[in-house]
């Protein structure tokens, strides 16, 4: 009996030790005024009958033939990109002939532009010969042609006469190219700056702005499985050793490219569109049945906050749809390079344009036009019966003048659903004055609506403490946030 009192006594002391060990207090994360989205949990705290989920681009026009001399049914690895009012497409011209079952002609990088990024046009430079002719759109032919990737170089030092800058596939690896105007290049380096890693796709690099840095993305082999591998660089010639990102928990599977990109609207999100292969397949269609290539093709979404280690979202970002063309072999890759453009229903709210190949071996290769929500990657989904979302605890800034700060949503309803919100302290206590009581309730489809409370919006006197914001959804989504202060 004196033993067990004596036990219980030593457990007793050890449960009395242990509760009196402070926990550590979660840490505030910073947002400052940046904006945030939905496409990984970093924002979530807690989430009750409601989920992430996954949007996927809506199919629009053709964008794009590559029909001309230089071009062909291979044509590929498409780069689209914003030069200040202009839209610049660079892509692989190339053709590949069933009859000779060889390519029809050299590689080449060809060239189209655009005022909309809807609309292009392949202006004639006269630049490069091909069947006799200068009357074409190559901008570079040679080393680098099979999958030059440019990039419009936002470095501050960077030269005025290497505004653009390009990587292209040599013999050893990668090569460095330079433009003063974005059609005029030439290489930077007689050797490859890249060499590690297997470079038969759309390897990309660009200038980082959010952590002031050249970053690197490319493709390499792990256990025969396409992946890809990341590096970076102060001056874009001297890189660091490369290394494998770190997919988490999702399964290998063949990724062909990755379309890497810091998105715009939140740049310290890197957001990444590989088209995903999937070999073992046979194609559920195919030109040409006696030469029948195995292997089909979709687009998936990635999304990191470092470069390294990365969310897939294992869906389907992009499906092949009803068009037999891309249900088989390489269609489906989605070029790198999102824009922003006027949707053609009234008040031509502006949003998001993706473009995807199609009709690949077919021929004619032709890029088609995809649009997309802004924000519209990721919503947290409530069903109609109701759910919520709670963020992790974070600290936004004031503002620099008399500008107050407000709490800007990007967020949509049903007619009959709603979203209503408040704030909460560091113990979970809603904050008088910013109660779910006070919020209103909002019901509509807005791209930046501004939070209220009984008709107060101003949150100023929160800035730098550490809140919460929980939001009461339904029938509803909620793509982005961020705390205005401009």
């Amino acid at each position: 009996m004196r033993s067990c009192l004596r036990l219980w006594s030593l457990v007793l002391c050890c449960v009395l030790l242990w509760s009196a060990v402070p926990v550590a207090a979660e840490e505030p994360a910073h947002i400052g005024a940046r904006r945030e989205l939905f496409v990984d949990d970093w924002m979530i705290h807690s989430l009750d009958n409601a989920r992430q989920e996954l949007h996927h681009p809506q199919p629009q026009e053709i964008a794009i033939t590559y029909d001309g001399p230089a071009e062909g049914n291979t044509s590929y690895y498409v780069r689209i990109l914003k030069d200040g009012d202009k839209y610049r497409m660079y892509y692989r011209g190339s053709h590949y002939d069933w009859e000779q079952r060889k390519s029809g002609h050299p590689e080449f990088v060809c060239y189209a532009e655009s005022d909309d990024a809807i609309h292009w046009t392949k202006p004639d430079l006269g630049l490069f010969e091909f069947n006799g002719s200068k009357q074409n759109n190559i901008v570079w032919s040679g080393i680098g042609a099979h999958n030059f990737s440019p990039f419009v170089d936002t470095n501050p030092a960077c030269k005025p006469d290497e505004k653009f800058k390009a990587l292209g596939r040599g013999k050893g690896g990668l090569y460095a190219f330079a433009s003063a105007d974005g059609i005029h290049w030439q290489l930077m380096h007689d050797k490859p700056v890249i060499t590690k890693g297997a470079f038969d796709s759309q390897n990309l690099a660009f200038w980082d702005e959010h952590r002031g840095r050249y970053v690197d993305f490319h493709r390499a082999f792990t256990n025969k499985v396409r992946a890809i591998m990341t590096c970076t660089s102060e001056d874009f010639l001297k890189w660091t050793p490369p290394t494998l990102i770190d997919i988490k928990d999702s399964p290998p599977q063949h990724l062909y490219t990755n379309a890497t990109i810091a998105y715009p609207r939140a740049p310290h999100l890197f957001l990444a569109f590989p088209k995903r292969f999937v070999p073992s397949r046979k194609a559920a269609w195919h030109p040409d049945p006696k030469n029948n290539h195995p292997g089909v093709s979709d687009g998936v979404l990635m999304t990191s906050r470092d470069g390294n280690t990365w969310k897939r979202w294992d869906e389907a970002f992009l499906r092949p749809g009803q068009n037999q063309e891309r249900w088989w072999q390489r269609n489906n890759h989605i070029a790198w390079g999102i824009t922003t453009t006027p949707s053609p229903l009234p008040g031509e709210v502006p949003e998001l344009s993706l473009y995807a190949i199609e009709n690949y071996y077919v021929g004619p290769c032709r890029l088609r036009r995809f649009t997309l929500r802004q924000d519209g990657f990721v919503s947290i989904n409530a069903p109609y019966t109701g759910g919520e979302m709670t963020t992790r605890l974070i600290t936004f800034d004031k503002s620099q003048g008399d500008t107050p700060v407000e709490l800007e949503l990007n967020l949509a309803t049903s007619a009959a659903g709603s979203v209503q919100y408040e704030l909460l302290d560091e113990s979970g206590t809603p904050i008088p004055g910013f109660t779910l009581k006070e919020s209103e309730e909002f019901y509509g489809d807005e791209l930046a609506h501004t939070a209220t409370w009984k008709g107060n919006s101003n949150l100023s006197q929160l800035a730098g403490k550490p809140v919460r914001v929980r939001f009461v959804l339904k029938d509803a989504d909620l793509y982005s946030l961020r705390f205005r202060n401009e």
